[in-house]
């Protein structure tokens, strides 16, 4: 079978962030970024879609083991960002503001390097059901 298949694992993780730009003065900030500029934080409970597409193995029938990816993604991504203050407690975002764009191209890049290179990788987050990012598009 040559068909490719996409396979997908959702997880979620609950997260807080501030969205501020330190070279803007607090009044641009609080009328560029509103209530997500909130001095003290503020949370959303996050969900992950995690698609790979690939040709499924001729012997095991897997585009990938599942469990494997569900461990890599709480190894990865899931014991690094939940229940933490992305400002405050990640090194990915002490310099990075942590919008849900950013946050979703951190995510791919964190998982690329441990998902075979003859599989597509893309992700999703959702940060309401209403707002989410794709990374890569198309």
């Amino acid at each position: 079978m040559q068909n490719k298949v996409a396979v997908y694992r959702s997880e979620h993780f609950n997260a807080a962030h501030r969205l501020f730009n330190p070279h803007w003065s607090d009044e641009k900030n609080e009328r560029v970024f509103g209530k997500c500029n909130n001095p003290s934080y503020h949370g959303h409970n996050y969900e992950l879609i995690v698609k790979v597409t690939g040709v499924p193995d001729a012997d095991t029938g897997y585009v990938i083991d599942l469990k494997f990816l569900s461990d890599l993604i709480q190894s990865v991504v899931i014991e690094r960002f939940d229940h933490k203050n992305l400002n405050l407690d990640t090194e990915e975002f002490k310099h990075l503001n942590p919008t849900v764009e950013h946050i979703v191209v951190v995510i791919y890049n964190l998982l690329r390097p441990h998902i075979p290179m003859d599989k597509d990788l893309q992700i999703r987050v959702y940060e309401t059901p209403r707002n989410f990012a794709e990374y890569p598009v198309g």
